[in-house]
């Protein structure tokens, strides 16, 4: 099943300008999710970064894939309704830029989900090129 821009709003609390994925194409609830984002001219943070060379912002991109992890976890019925937080970010690298006109395909597998904890492996593809990976660290409250 593909899940819309609608169906992400009932699983998870993000909106415009900061839900940072379009689609939901694959999802195990609890255990992972593959995220799109299709990353256009128009987004406001290519304003000021950078001025004729626009290049999405590393944290942005690790948000994005923060938010499919998100979705994973949220998609399970004891965390329905519940918000999750940052609880860290290891590791994080940056090995591409993502520019207008790239689609991200954003990958997020829940490797442990303990209580209201969970640590996400996640990486963020252009192509087949990894452009970020990073362990994250999810808290549900």
């Amino acid at each position: 099943m593909i899940y819309d821009t609608k169906d992400i709003q009932k699983i998870i609390p993000h909106r415009y300008p900061m839900l940072l994925i379009d689609k939901i194409i694959e999802l195990t609830e609890g255990e992972m999710a593959v995220g799109l984002k299709n990353v256009t001219f128009n987004e406001e943070f290519f304003q000021g970064h950078f001025p004729g060379n626009p290049v999405m912002p590393g944290v942005l991109i690790i948000e994005a894939l923060a938010q499919t992890g998100a979705v994973a976890i949220l998609s399970l019925d004891k965390f329905k309704g519940k918000t999750v937080y940052f609880g860290g970010i290891k590791s994080a690298k940056f090995k591409r830029k993502v520019c207008p006109g790239d689609t991200l395909k954003l990958v997020t597998e829940i490797s442990k989900l303990k209580g209201s904890f969970g640590i996400g492996n996640a990486i963020a593809y252009v192509d087949d090129e990894i452009a970020a990976e990073a362990e994250l660290i999810f808290s549900v409250g």
